[in-house]
């Protein structure tokens, strides 16, 4: 039953998938080979880019953030299709992401 609907990172879901069954191994292995952050950075990560307080920033975009973790405005502006970062932002969001190397 969904009790709640809210975007999370393939990081934060590891913690909802069942360890104790052969399909749900199969399915942590195949996320772990993608993922660059364990659970508790990447809900780490996601308090820490919901402090920032930036307008432009949704819980959805940070969930790309998380999952992508981007090294440069390049890569961090892929995510932000519909709208632009300005340098501020951008380097905000950076120095947070860079905290967790």
């Amino acid at each position: 039953m969904i009790k709640n609907r809210e975007a999370i990172s393939m990081n934060e879901s590891l913690g909802y998938i069942s360890k104790d069954d052969e399909k749900g191994k199969e399915t942590i292995g195949f996320m772990r080979k993608f993922i660059k952050l364990n659970e508790k950075d990447a809900k780490e990560l996601r308090k820490k880019l919901e402090s920032l307080e930036l307008m432009k920033l949704k819980r959805e975009d940070i969930s790309k953030i998380i999952e992508i973790f981007p090294e440069n405005a390049e890569e961090l502006n892929k995510i932000f299709t519909d709208m632009g970062l300005n340098e501020d932002e951008t380097k905000k969001i950076l120095d947070t992401i860079k905290e967790f190397e």
